[in-house]
Protein backbone atom coordinates (compact mmCIF):
# COMPACT_ATOMS: atom_id res chain seq x y z
CA UNK A 1 0.00 0.00 0.00
CA UNK A 2 2.81 2.08 0.74
CA UNK A 3 4.78 1.98 -2.44
CA UNK A 4 1.35 3.05 -4.40
CA UNK A 5 1.01 5.87 -2.18
CA UNK A 6 4.97 7.51 -3.42
CA UNK A 7 3.54 6.50 -6.65
CA UNK A 8 0.68 8.53 -6.49
CA UNK A 9 2.12 11.69 -4.74
CA UNK A 10 4.87 11.41 -7.54
CA UNK A 11 2.05 11.56 -10.19
CA UNK A 12 0.69 14.35 -8.37
CA UNK A 13 3.63 16.29 -8.82
CA UNK A 14 4.23 15.60 -12.26
CA UNK A 15 0.73 16.51 -13.50
CA UNK A 16 2.07 18.03 -16.22
CA UNK A 17 3.73 14.51 -17.80
CA UNK A 18 2.79 14.18 -21.47
CA UNK A 19 5.24 11.88 -22.44
CA UNK A 20 4.52 8.32 -23.34
CA UNK A 21 4.58 6.34 -21.53
CA UNK A 22 3.49 7.42 -17.95
CA UNK A 23 3.59 4.96 -15.06
CA UNK A 24 0.17 3.48 -15.79
CA UNK A 25 0.43 3.77 -19.33
CA UNK A 26 3.15 1.32 -18.70
CA UNK A 27 1.38 -0.84 -16.49
CA UNK A 28 -1.21 -1.13 -19.50
CA UNK A 29 1.45 -1.99 -21.80
CA UNK A 30 2.63 -4.69 -19.52
CA UNK A 31 -0.82 -5.90 -18.87
CA UNK A 32 -1.90 -6.11 -22.17
CA UNK A 33 1.11 -8.44 -22.62
CA UNK A 34 0.57 -10.78 -20.60
CA UNK A 35 -3.14 -11.13 -21.43
CA UNK A 36 -2.50 -11.40 -25.06
CA UNK A 37 0.09 -14.47 -24.29
CA UNK A 38 -2.83 -15.72 -21.58
CA UNK A 39 -5.56 -15.72 -24.44
CA UNK A 40 -3.48 -19.06 -25.71
CA UNK A 41 -1.90 -20.23 -22.24
CA UNK A 42 -5.11 -20.31 -20.68
CA UNK A 43 -7.29 -22.46 -22.99
CA UNK A 44 -4.09 -24.84 -23.60
CA UNK A 45 -3.76 -25.43 -19.85
CA UNK A 46 -7.41 -26.59 -19.03
CA UNK A 47 -7.35 -28.56 -22.11
CA UNK A 48 -3.79 -30.02 -20.87
CA UNK A 49 -5.10 -30.92 -17.60
CA UNK A 50 -8.70 -32.94 -18.97
CA UNK A 51 -7.03 -34.40 -21.51
CA UNK A 52 -3.78 -35.22 -20.08
CA UNK A 53 -1.64 -33.25 -23.02
CA UNK A 54 1.40 -31.14 -22.98
CA UNK A 55 0.17 -28.92 -26.11
CA UNK A 56 0.90 -25.85 -23.68
CA UNK A 57 4.77 -26.78 -23.82
CA UNK A 58 4.88 -27.37 -27.61
CA UNK A 59 7.32 -24.91 -29.24
CA UNK A 60 5.35 -24.59 -32.52
CA UNK A 61 2.44 -23.33 -30.16
CA UNK A 62 4.22 -21.14 -27.48
CA UNK A 63 6.64 -19.17 -29.88
CA UNK A 64 4.48 -17.43 -32.85
CA UNK A 65 2.48 -16.03 -29.95
CA UNK A 66 5.49 -15.36 -27.67
CA UNK A 67 7.38 -13.79 -30.71
CA UNK A 68 3.83 -11.98 -31.84
CA UNK A 69 2.99 -10.28 -28.49
CA UNK A 70 6.63 -9.32 -27.99
CA UNK A 71 6.76 -7.78 -31.64
CA UNK A 72 3.13 -5.75 -30.70
CA UNK A 73 4.45 -4.62 -27.53
CA UNK A 74 7.67 -3.29 -28.70
CA UNK A 75 6.06 -1.27 -31.82
CA UNK A 76 3.35 -0.43 -29.95
CA UNK A 77 5.40 1.37 -27.17
CA UNK A 78 7.61 2.62 -29.86
CA UNK A 79 4.99 3.89 -32.00
CA UNK A 80 3.20 6.08 -29.28
CA UNK A 81 6.45 7.08 -27.62
CA UNK A 82 7.00 9.26 -31.19
CA UNK A 83 10.29 9.37 -30.18
CA UNK A 84 13.17 8.05 -32.55
CA UNK A 85 14.25 4.13 -32.54
CA UNK A 86 17.74 4.62 -31.36
CA UNK A 87 16.07 6.85 -28.59
CA UNK A 88 13.86 4.33 -27.49
CA UNK A 89 16.15 1.21 -27.39
CA UNK A 90 19.46 3.00 -26.92
CA UNK A 91 22.06 0.44 -28.92
CA UNK A 92 25.22 2.08 -27.88
CA UNK A 93 28.65 0.69 -27.20
CA UNK A 94 29.96 1.11 -23.37
CA UNK A 95 33.27 0.17 -21.75
CA UNK A 96 33.82 -3.28 -21.96
CA UNK A 97 35.27 -2.73 -18.14
CA UNK A 98 32.05 -2.41 -16.76
CA UNK A 99 31.59 -6.67 -17.96
CA UNK A 100 33.60 -7.86 -15.17
CA UNK A 101 32.40 -5.47 -12.85
CA UNK A 102 28.62 -7.14 -13.63
CA UNK A 103 30.00 -10.42 -12.67
CA UNK A 104 30.94 -9.32 -9.30
CA UNK A 105 28.13 -7.19 -8.69
CA UNK A 106 25.29 -9.52 -9.77
CA UNK A 107 26.90 -12.64 -8.09
CA UNK A 108 26.87 -10.54 -4.71
CA UNK A 109 23.60 -9.47 -4.98
CA UNK A 110 22.44 -12.91 -5.87
CA UNK A 111 23.87 -14.11 -2.76
CA UNK A 112 21.28 -11.54 -0.73
CA UNK A 113 18.29 -12.13 -3.03
CA UNK A 114 18.71 -16.37 -2.35
CA UNK A 115 19.05 -15.34 1.80
CA UNK A 116 15.93 -13.01 1.07
CA UNK A 117 14.31 -16.14 -0.51
CA UNK A 118 15.41 -18.54 1.92
CA UNK A 119 14.24 -16.43 4.58
CA UNK A 120 10.39 -15.77 2.81
CA UNK A 121 10.03 -19.56 2.21
CA UNK A 122 10.00 -19.52 6.24
CA UNK A 123 7.46 -17.32 6.56
CA UNK A 124 5.25 -18.61 3.11
CA UNK A 125 6.46 -21.96 2.32
CA UNK A 126 5.73 -21.80 -1.71
CA UNK A 127 3.13 -24.43 -3.09
CA UNK A 128 3.91 -27.62 -4.71
CA UNK A 129 2.80 -27.15 -7.53
CA UNK A 130 4.68 -23.62 -8.17
CA UNK A 131 7.89 -24.92 -7.64
CA UNK A 132 7.02 -27.96 -9.81
CA UNK A 133 6.09 -25.21 -12.66
CA UNK A 134 8.97 -22.70 -11.87
CA UNK A 135 11.44 -25.84 -12.25
CA UNK A 136 9.76 -25.94 -15.79
CA UNK A 137 11.06 -22.84 -16.51
CA UNK A 138 14.96 -24.26 -17.04
CA UNK A 139 13.65 -27.37 -18.39
CA UNK A 140 14.21 -27.69 -22.34
CA UNK A 141 13.50 -30.59 -24.81
CA UNK A 142 17.03 -29.12 -26.08
CA UNK A 143 18.48 -29.86 -22.70
CA UNK A 144 21.25 -26.94 -21.14
CA UNK A 145 21.38 -25.22 -24.30
CA UNK A 146 17.47 -25.05 -24.72
CA UNK A 147 17.87 -23.68 -20.91
CA UNK A 148 20.56 -21.80 -21.94
CA UNK A 149 18.69 -20.02 -24.84
CA UNK A 150 15.47 -19.43 -22.86
CA UNK A 151 16.86 -18.30 -20.04
CA UNK A 152 20.06 -16.55 -20.28
CA UNK A 153 19.85 -15.17 -24.20
CA UNK A 154 15.55 -14.91 -25.04
CA UNK A 155 14.56 -13.55 -21.83
CA UNK A 156 17.11 -10.85 -20.98
CA UNK A 157 16.95 -9.40 -24.77
CA UNK A 158 13.17 -9.59 -24.64
CA UNK A 159 12.34 -8.14 -20.62
CA UNK A 160 15.44 -5.45 -21.28
CA UNK A 161 13.76 -4.22 -24.64
CA UNK A 162 10.79 -4.01 -23.00
CA UNK A 163 11.32 -2.10 -19.94
CA UNK A 164 14.69 -0.39 -20.31
CA UNK A 165 13.82 0.27 -23.27
CA UNK A 166 10.10 1.47 -23.97
CA UNK A 167 9.10 1.86 -20.50
CA UNK A 168 12.46 3.65 -19.24
CA UNK A 169 12.46 5.89 -22.40
CA UNK A 170 9.07 7.71 -21.26
CA UNK A 171 9.61 7.18 -17.33
CA UNK A 172 13.42 9.14 -18.22
CA UNK A 173 11.56 11.72 -19.75
CA UNK A 174 8.88 11.88 -17.18
CA UNK A 175 10.29 11.60 -13.80
CA UNK A 176 13.24 12.46 -11.87
CA UNK A 177 16.00 9.27 -12.30
CA UNK A 178 15.58 7.86 -9.10
CA UNK A 179 11.48 7.32 -9.43
CA UNK A 180 11.95 6.20 -13.35
CA UNK A 181 14.46 3.15 -11.33
CA UNK A 182 12.03 2.68 -9.27
CA UNK A 183 8.99 2.48 -11.31
CA UNK A 184 10.62 0.22 -13.85
CA UNK A 185 11.73 -1.81 -11.15
CA UNK A 186 7.87 -2.24 -9.73
CA UNK A 187 6.54 -3.58 -12.61
CA UNK A 188 9.85 -5.50 -13.90
CA UNK A 189 8.53 -7.24 -10.46
CA UNK A 190 5.03 -7.43 -10.92
CA UNK A 191 5.64 -8.48 -14.33
CA UNK A 192 7.08 -12.01 -13.15
CA UNK A 193 4.12 -12.48 -11.27
CA UNK A 194 6.24 -14.71 -8.63
CA UNK A 195 5.12 -13.18 -5.34
CA UNK A 196 7.66 -15.31 -3.71
CA UNK A 197 10.50 -13.68 -6.05
CA UNK A 198 9.10 -10.26 -5.96
CA UNK A 199 11.72 -8.95 -3.74
CA UNK A 200 14.43 -10.68 -6.02
CA UNK A 201 12.88 -9.43 -8.83
CA UNK A 202 12.51 -5.80 -7.52
CA UNK A 203 16.04 -5.77 -6.56
CA UNK A 204 17.38 -7.05 -9.80
CA UNK A 205 15.04 -4.24 -11.62
CA UNK A 206 16.57 -1.64 -9.91
CA UNK A 207 20.18 -2.68 -10.66
CA UNK A 208 19.32 -2.78 -14.37
CA UNK A 209 17.52 0.71 -14.16
CA UNK A 210 20.53 2.09 -12.30
CA UNK A 211 22.48 0.44 -15.41
CA UNK A 212 20.45 1.80 -17.71
CA UNK A 213 20.81 5.37 -16.41
CA UNK A 214 24.68 4.92 -15.57
CA UNK A 215 25.60 4.02 -19.47
CA UNK A 216 22.86 5.16 -21.29
CA UNK A 217 23.07 1.88 -23.15
CA UNK A 218 20.64 -0.61 -23.55
CA UNK A 219 23.28 -3.52 -24.64
CA UNK A 220 24.84 -2.81 -21.06
CA UNK A 221 21.31 -3.69 -19.48
CA UNK A 222 20.81 -6.83 -21.45
CA UNK A 223 24.37 -8.08 -20.43
CA UNK A 224 23.56 -7.34 -16.78
CA UNK A 225 20.37 -9.54 -16.93
CA UNK A 226 22.22 -12.15 -18.90
CA UNK A 227 24.55 -12.59 -16.04
CA UNK A 228 22.34 -12.71 -13.43
CA UNK A 229 20.26 -15.01 -15.15
CA UNK A 230 23.23 -16.94 -16.40
CA UNK A 231 24.48 -17.15 -12.99
CA UNK A 232 20.88 -18.24 -11.59
CA UNK A 233 21.24 -21.08 -14.26
CA UNK A 234 24.37 -22.34 -13.16
CA UNK A 235 24.04 -22.36 -9.78
CA UNK A 236 21.03 -24.64 -10.16
CA UNK A 237 22.06 -26.72 -13.00
CA UNK A 238 25.08 -27.14 -10.66
CA UNK A 239 23.91 -26.98 -7.23
CA UNK A 240 25.51 -30.25 -6.08
CA UNK A 241 29.02 -28.80 -6.99
CA UNK A 242 28.76 -25.56 -6.28
CA UNK A 243 27.21 -26.21 -2.36
CA UNK A 244 30.86 -27.26 -1.73
CA UNK A 245 32.21 -23.70 -2.04
CA UNK A 246 31.90 -22.11 1.47
CA UNK A 247 31.70 -18.86 -0.15
CA UNK A 248 28.37 -19.68 -1.52
CA UNK A 249 27.01 -21.23 1.66
CA UNK A 250 23.64 -19.05 2.99
CA UNK A 251 23.60 -17.77 6.90
CA UNK A 252 27.43 -17.58 7.53
CA UNK A 253 28.17 -14.12 8.97
CA UNK A 254 31.64 -14.14 7.40
CA UNK A 255 30.22 -14.69 3.84
CA UNK A 256 27.66 -11.64 4.47
CA UNK A 257 31.00 -9.25 5.26
CA UNK A 258 32.75 -11.22 1.97
CA UNK A 259 29.91 -11.38 -0.51
CA UNK A 260 28.68 -7.28 0.27
CA UNK A 261 32.20 -6.20 -0.33
CA UNK A 262 31.99 -8.57 -3.99
CA UNK A 263 28.83 -6.70 -4.64
CA UNK A 264 30.08 -3.59 -3.37
CA UNK A 265 33.50 -3.86 -5.03
CA UNK A 266 31.34 -4.50 -8.14
CA UNK A 267 29.12 -1.15 -8.10
CA UNK A 268 31.82 0.82 -7.65
CA UNK A 269 33.66 -0.09 -10.70
CA UNK A 270 30.55 0.29 -12.75
CA UNK A 271 29.93 3.90 -11.22
CA UNK A 272 33.86 4.83 -11.72
CA UNK A 273 33.70 3.26 -15.62
CA UNK A 274 30.41 5.06 -16.63
CA UNK A 275 30.90 8.41 -15.30
CA UNK A 276 32.21 9.52 -18.20
CA UNK A 277 28.67 8.32 -20.24
CA UNK A 278 26.93 10.11 -17.38
CA UNK A 279 28.57 13.39 -17.37
CA UNK A 280 28.33 13.23 -21.69
CA UNK A 281 24.41 12.81 -21.26
CA UNK A 282 24.03 15.47 -19.17
CA UNK A 283 25.87 17.55 -21.47
CA UNK A 284 23.95 16.94 -24.30
CA UNK A 285 20.62 17.92 -22.54
CA UNK A 286 22.03 21.33 -21.32
CA UNK A 287 23.20 21.66 -25.01
CA UNK A 288 19.11 20.59 -25.92
CA UNK A 289 17.50 23.37 -23.23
Amino acid sequence: MLIFVVIKKNLLKNSSIRYYPTFWQAANLVVLYIFIQTLIDFPLAIYDYQKGTDWMNEPWIKAPVFIFSTVFILYLGYRYSGLEFGKVFPIKRFNLFVVPAMLLAFEGLLYFLNEIEIQMDKVLPPPAWFMELFAKLFDSNLGVWGGIMRVVIIAPVVEELIFRGVIMAGFIRNYKAVYAIFFSALLFALFHLNPWQFPATFLLGLMLGWLRIRTGSILACIAGHAIHNGIVFLTITYYLKLKDFKILEPGLEGNYFIQGAILLLGLFIIFIFTRRSVIKSMSTDKIKS
